[in-house]
C-alpha cells in the first residue's frame, strides 16, 4: 500500500539528529563577539598569567593553531589556573547586547522532527545566556559543553558546582595533577625541524579533536552516521567527518574537503538542505492520506 510505502521512508530518514556549534554557527560573526572573546583572552594572558604583551600574538596564534583553543594551549605548556576563573573573565565581560532574539531562526529548529543538540568548546554559563540572548531556549534538547568533557580544576569543589539540572549532558570530573614548567612553544617553532610531535599533550578535552567528538557524541548517545554537524570551523568539520558525522559548514560561500554542505548563513538551512523537511512532509502524510485521517491506536 502506498502509506505502508510512505511509513516505511519516514522510518528511513538519512538523519535523526542536529547537532549545532554555538558561537559564529547559530549567531554570524559580525555580532563582535568573536573579537571581544580574543581581546579578552589576551588580556587574561598578561593580567593573570603575567606573560609579557609582546609575545601575546605570536603565543596565542600558536597555542590555538596547535590546541585547537588557546586555552587547551596555555595549560598545555604548563600554565595553571581555575577554569571558572578563565571562562568569567573572558566570557563574563563580552557585548551580549550584540545578540537579538532570531524568531527566524527559532521557527526553523522547531519546525524540524529531529534531535537538536547543542556542542560547544564554551563554559555552561556562555551557552545558556547566549541561547537566551538569541531566543532559543527550548529549541534543543541539551548542551554539550566544556564542562561535559573537563575537570572543574578547583582545589576544592563545593555543593554548588553540582551539574546544572538545565543542562542534561553537562557534568564535571576531578581535577588534573598541576604542570609548573613552561614550555616555549615559540622558541620550539623558531627552530626549523621542530614541528608538531615534539609539544606537550593538553589535558583539555575539546574541538576539534577527534577524542572530543566522539566523547560528546557518547554522552548525548547520538549515531555519527544519521547526524548531521552544523560548524563554523573548518577543522572541526574534517574532524567531524572523520568520525563518520555528516557536515554543513556554516558561514562561508565556498565548499572545503569534508563538507557535505556549505552554508553563508543558519538561515539559509530550508533552501541548502531540502530534505530535512522531507521527514516533515513525509510525516504528514504518514498520517493523512489524500486529507483523510488515517486512524491510529492509543493505550493508556
Amino acid at each position: 500500500m502506498e502509506y505502508e510505502g510512505r511509513y516505511k521512508q519516514f522510518q528511513q530518514q538519512k538523519f535523526d539528529c542536529l547537532l549545532f556549534d554555538l558561537d559564529d554557527t547559530l549567531y554570524p560573526l559580525s555580532t563582535g563577539l568573536a573579537a571581544g572573546c580574543l581581546k579578552n583572552i589576551q588580556d587574561y594572558m598578561i593580567e593573570k598569567l603575567g606573560i609579557q604583551e609582546s609575545k601575546i600574538t605570536d603565543l596565542s596564534n600558536l597555542l590555538y593553531k596547535n590546541y585547537g583553543t588557546t586555552m587547551a594551549g596555555l595549560r598545555a605548556i604548563g600554565y595553571d589556573f581555575d577554569y571558572d576563573d578563565y571562562h568569567s573573565f573572558v566570557h563574563g565581560r563580552l557585548p551580549y547586547d550584540n545578540l537579538k532574539p532570531d524568531p527566524v531562526l527559532r521557527s526553523l529548529l522547531l519546525s524540524l522532527p529531529y534531535r537538536k543538540v547543542i556542542f560547544t568548546n564554551a563554559d555552561k554559563m556562555h551557552a545558556s545566556v547566549a541561547l537566551k540572548r538569541l531566543g532559543l531556549e527550548g529549541c534543543f534538547e541539551g548542551i554539550i559543553c566544556f564542562e561535559s568533557l573537563n575537570p572543574t580544576h578547583k582545589s576544592t569543589v563545593s555543593d554548588d558546582d553540582e551539574e546544572d539540572d538545565d543542562f542534561e549532558f553537562m557534568g564535571s570530573k576531578s581535577s588534573p595533577s598541576n604542570n609548573s614548567e613552561i614550555f616555549d612553544i615559540i622558541g620550539h617553532f623558531s627552530e626549523p625541524n621542530n614541528g608538531m610531535s615534539g609539544l606537550p599533550k593538553t589535558p583539555i578535552v575539546c574541538k576539534p579533536s577527534e577524542t572530543a567528538i566522539e566523547e560528546a557524541l557518547k554522552i548525548a548517545n547520538i549515531n555519527p552516521h544519521r547526524t548531521l554537524f552544523f560548524e563554523d570551523s573548518v577543522r572541526n568539520i574534517q574532524s567531524g567527518k572523520r568520525v563518520g558525522l555528516y557536515t554543513v559548514l556554516v558561514g562561508k560561500s565556498q565548499s572545503v574537503k569534508g563538507a557535505d554542505y556549505v552554508l553563508e548563513n543558519i538561515h539559509n538551512m530550508r533552501e541548502a538542505i531540502p530534505e530535512l523537511w522531507e521527514a516533515v512532509k513525509v510525516t504528514n502524510e504518514a498520517y493523512y492520506n489524500n486529507g483523510v485521517p488515517v486512524e491510529t491506536y492509543v493505550t493508556a
